[in-house]
Formats: C-alpha cells, sequence, structure tokens
C-alpha cells in the first residue's frame, strides 16, 4: 500500500509503469526485441527494467521516470539496448583512400556496425594536398581527401546505401559531405536513403579545436543551407552532430562539456527556426557527440542529464511536441585526453572502464581508442583490440539485458541532478552575455546564438576550459589527482610498441594523383561550377546544389573553399592574454 500522504505519486508511478509495459509489449509484437539470453551468468533471468517496487514512491521520481518516457532520463526506447544495442562505430583514417578502404572493411568483417571517418589536417583545414601549407602533414592524422575521386576509393566496394557513416569534420564538412553524396550517386545508391552524422558543428571549432575557415556567421549559413537540403532530399541523414568531445579534450570539466556542447545545440535549433523550418522535422536530425572520461559515476550521470536538459528545453523553449524532436541522439568515444604515454597498455583497462560508463549511461553508438592513439594512428592490433573491448562488453557483462540498470542510485542520481543545475547556471551565464551582445532583445537567429557568438568574440569559452584545465593539470603535479604510470605506480616493464607510421610516399603518391586528375577532368564545367558557386555565396541562396556541381565535376576541396574564402574571407582569432 503506498504510504500516507504520496496516493498521487503512487498512482503516477503506477501509471508510468503500465506506460512502459505497453510499450515494450508493443515492441515485442513487432520483433523489436532481440532474441537473446536475458539472465545473468548464473541463468537467473533479469527484467527489462527496475524502478520502485510496488507500493513505493519516490520523491521526484517524474524526473527519473521510464525508459522511452519524457524527459528520457532512463533513455529513449522501452526497450533499452533489448531492442537494439549500440552501434560499434570505429573512428578510423590514415594515409590515403586506399589504406583506409581496407582498414573500413577489416572493421566491417569483424563485427563493426559502422564506419567514422578521420580526416587529415589539410583536409580539416579546407586545403588539397599540394597546397605548400599542406607539407608534411598528408595522412598523418587521417586520411587524405581532395576530391569525390578520392571519396569513391575511400569507400570502394562498401554499400553506402546500407552502412551508416559518421564524419568528423567541420569547416569544410559541407563540401566533404557533397563529395559522399556523389560517390554514393556513383555507386547507385538511392541517396534519398543514406544514413549517418555529419559533424558541422562550428561553435566548438571557435571554442576549442580551433578548426574554421571563415567568421561563425558564414560557417552558419552554410550549416543552415545543409540543414534545409537535409531536410528535403535526406531526410534519415543526421546533418548536423554537435560535438562536446573537443570542449571536453580541451580541458573543460564534465559540466562544462555537458552545457556548452547543448548550448551550441540550442543555437542550432535557433537557426533551424529561423530558416523557417518545423522543430518536428528538423530536430531528429541532430545528434551529439561526447567524451566519456575515466570518472565512472560522473560520466554516467552526465549523459543521463544531457537527455533530461534536452527534452526539457526542446518542449518548454523550442515547442517540440513530439517525443522524436525532444530525443537526445548522442555518440560517444572515449576520452583520448586519459591516454598514457607511459605504460601504455593501462589504455585498454582505461577505455574499457570508460566504455562501460558510456554504455551505462544509455550511448546511442560508441567508438573505443586504441591504446597507441596516444602514440599514432591505430595500428591494426590495437584497433582490433579496441574493437573487441565493445564486443565483450556487450556480449558478456550482460549490462544491455537491462534498461538504465543504475537508476534510482542514489549516489547517480545525485550527481545527475548536480551536473544538471551546473548546466543550468552556464546557460544563465550565456544568456547574461545574450543580453550584453543585443540589449533590445531582439536577437537576429536567436538568444542563445547571440550568447554564444559574444562568447566566442569575447574569449569567455575559451578561458572558462582553460581554466579547468590548469585546475587539473596543478592537481596532477601536486599528486591530489593520480594517474597511474604517470605520477603513482610507475614502475613499469612494458615492452616498445610497434606504432602505425605513414610513409611520406603517401604524401608524393597523392599529389601525383591530383596533379592526374586535374589534367583529365573537363575544366570548363570547373570553372563554370565554381563561378556559380561564386555567385551564390555573394547572395543569399542555398550553395549545396551548386557545391554539388562543382564536385561531380572534380574540383577539389581546395578550391571550393577557396572560392569561399575569396567571397567570406577568413578568420583570425583574437588574441587573448
Amino acid at each position: 500500500m503506498p504510504a500516507p500522504g504520496y496516493d498521487d505519486r503512487y498512482a503516477d508511478v503506477e501509471a508510468g509503469r503500465e506506460r512502459w509495459r505497453a510499450a515494450y509489449a508493443k515492441a515485442e509484437e513487432a520483433g523489436r526485441v532481440r532474441d537473446a539470453d536475458f539472465t545473468t551468468l548464473s541463468g537467473v533471468e533479469v527484467d527489462p527494467v527496475y524502478g520502485p517496487r510496488p507500493g513505493e514512491t519516490v520523491e521526484g521520481f517524474e524526473r527519473i521516470g521510464w525508459p522511452g518516457e519524457y524527459p528520457f532520463t532512463r533513455g529513449l526506447h522501452p526497450t533499452g539496448y533489448r531492442g537494439r544495442a549500440w552501434t560499434i562505430r570505429q573512428f578510423a583514417g590514415f594515409g590515403n583512400a586506399e589504406q583506409t578502404n581496407e582498414r573500413y572493411k577489416m572493421i566491417l568483417s569483424r563485427g563493426g556496425g559502422g564506419l567514422s571517418v578521420a580526416f587529415d589536417m589539410p583536409t580539416l583545414m579546407g586545403r588539397d594536398s599540394d597546397d605548400p601549407r599542406s607539407l608534411g602533414e598528408v595522412g598523418h592524422c587521417g586520411v587524405a581527401i581532395d576530391s569525390a575521386a578520392d571519396v569513391d576509393v575511400l569507400f570502394r566496394d562498401i554499400p553506402l546505401e546500407e552502412v551508416t557513416t559518421s564524419m568528423t569534420i567541420s569547416g569544410p564538412a559541407v563540401p566533404i559531405f557533397v563529395m559522399y553524396l556523389v560517390a554514393a550517386e556513383r555507386q547507385g545508391a538511392d541517396v534519398g536513403k543514406l544514413n549517418g552524422t555529419l559533424q558541422t558543428d562550428i561553435f566548438k571549432e571557435y571554442i576549442a579545436q580551433k578548426e574554421w575557415l571563415f567568421a561563425p556567421e558564414p560557417h552558419l549559413r552554410l550549416i543552415g543551407d545543409l540543414m534545409e537540403h537535409c531536410a528535403r532530399h535526406i531526410p534519415a541523414y543526421k546533418p548536423l552532430s554537435v560535438s562536446g568531445y573537443h570542449i571536453r579534450e580541451a580541458g573543460s570539466t564534465a559540466a562544462q562539456e555537458l552545457a556548452f556542447t547543448l548550448a551550441d545545440g540550442f543555437g542550432y535549433v535557433e537557426l533551424g527556426l529561423s530558416r523557417g523550418l518545423d522543430v518536428e522535422t528538423f530536430a531528429p536530425g541532430l545528434s551529439f557527440f561526447f567524451d566519456a572520461h575515466v570518472d565512472f559515476f560522473e560520466e554516467i550521470a552526465k549523459f543521463r542529464a544531457a537527455r533530461r536538459i534536452w527534452a526539457r528545453w526542446m518542449r518548454d523553449v523550442y515547442g517540440a511536441t513530439t517525443a522524436k524532436a525532444q530525443q537526445l541522439r548522442f555518440h560517444t568515444q572515449t576520452a583520448g585526453v586519459s591516454l598514457t604515454a607511459q605504460q601504455p597498455e593501462n589504455n585498454i583497462v582505461r577505455t574499457a572502464i570508460e566504455a562501460l560508463a558510456a554504455v551505462l549511461g544509455g550511448t546511442n553508438s560508441l567508438h573505443t581508442n586504441a591504446l597507441d592513439e596516444v602514440l599514432a594512428l591505430p595500428g591494426e592490433k590495437a584497433a582490433q583490440i579496441a574493437l573487441r573491448t565493445q564486443q565483450v562488453i556487450v556480449e558478456e557483462t550482460g549490462v544491455a539485458n537491462v534498461a538504465d540498470p543504475l537508476g534510482g542510485s542514489w549516489y547517480v542520481e545525485a550527481l545527475t541532478d548536480r551536473i544538471e543545475a551546473e548546466a543550468e547556471k552556464i546557460f544563465d551565464r550565456i544568456k547574461e552575455m545574450a543580453a550584453a551582445a543585443v540589449p533590445s532583445g531582439q536577437h537576429p537567429i536567436g538568444e542563445m546564438t547571440s550568447g554564444i557568438l559574444r562568447g566566442i568574440e569575447d574569449g569567455w569559452f575559451t578561458g572558462e576550459t582553460a581554466d579547468s584545465a590548469f585546475t587539473h593539470q596543478i592537481a596532477l603535479e601536486k599528486g591530489e589527482k593520480k594517474m597511474v604510470g604517470v605520477n603513482c605506480h610507475t614502475e613499469s616493464v612494458s615492452d616498445d610498441l610497434e606504432i602505425l607510421r605513414v610513409s611520406h610516399e603517401v604524401e608524393r603518391e597523392q599529389n601525383r594523383v591530383l596533379a592526374q586528375r586535374r589534367a583529365h577532368r573537363d575544366q570548363a564545367a570547373v570553372d563554370a561550377a565554381l563561378a556559380e558557386m561564386a555567385e551564390i555565396a555573394r547572395g543569399d541562396g542555398n550553395l549545396v546544389e551548386p557545391m554539388l556541381r562543382a564536385a561531380r565535376a572534380e574540383a577539389t576541396l581546395g578550391e571550393i573553399c577557396d572560392v569561399l574564402r575569396a567571397e567570406w574571407g577568413v578568420y583570425t582569432e583574437p588574441a587573448r592574454f
């Protein structure tokens, strides 16, 4: 029986339980529950979800709720991972497109569920491989891509219509995306059925990673153009993955990572609304990319708080009424910054702990770092260990048998509330910056966007992150925070690792092939497409279609980006001391 005075709360809990039961039964009837063994290692059958015992009440349970229901603290689906396990998506790219294509085939053949493309520095900066500024960098931190022909090779014998593809690129995201579309066309794929995510998030570049091409406003225009194009033509593709990963890697706290990232997401919601897009249609196309760091419970709480905050803001601030428009979907990567060159085998343990936190936090897809990434791009053996880490978690640990198994834990729920409260304080500070930037309150795109732009211009985000990074580093140097093999337990019997080294021959061959392609393309078609792009860039038309025509004609990434640089100029970050 319910406790005295708690009848309404008891009724709400039981009503929620019945809704969950009905939703789970519906998923079962539709065949959306995996045919798997949902018992412990000892053979004990476990329920799909756990909550208050019948007759019990929990103060504030509406903030915890049931899986698949607003505010989605416990996950997006009533089945949890019983319905579908997270996508195992390994981040990979090195050398040229042919070398990376072989790595992708290896990942897929060994159980990877999707691809995640890493690009080299020239590509990230919108430069061709033969640009003098690319010297010595081609293929070294990712794959070199100069034109649509490289993307053809990158995905050779990999049916793009059947594989979800994520691309981690922000500044030249739209030119790279249209090359991906051209490659899909050349495969004969139905482009309208493509699925995956494009990082595109330019705010985080100004905040943390520092890889941009233009000032913020032209970048936002390109993102808006892409959102419109995907909403009309490629509805399953997520054109905007908002990235907190790089913000955390730059030194932010968990709460700062969460708040800065969600604020960026709110800014992109405002961008979509300013373009006249329907929030119920475009919001499901937004996804997020978070860091899974080594503080196990803090990370779980961060992911749970992220879903709850996003759902509430989407409903209460931006007017989204459907569950799909209120749900936060996210990819997770284990923390590169937690890897150490000292005793690198310890990185296997760190990665496993971080991956488990991401799973218990309800991630939708996951990349696990390789033990040698602190030294170089992953070698094949290290990449396989990283892949097997995820497979052990899903196949052996039993954590996928129950939705949000830590839900209701006093510690986890308290941490979730604490991180949410800290994030809300940061949102208030961003609103204050918006009011200072636009005293009239008439924000051209939206309040959060104005605050973010002001924070970028003033160096506020950079300063907050730098302060957090400095505080953590001092704690490490004083020994207040421990890193095994670095400032404690430093005795070692480790052998030197064999690491992947990219030959400089890759750069020479890439430039030779690029020169050959330029010599054999229809230069008149390239010139016409680039001229059309320049004309539209001067106005307010959508740039995706003319950029597509340029990519089909084999215009290079550098040529496309140089047209836009010529029209919009380049951006230099104001000096801060």
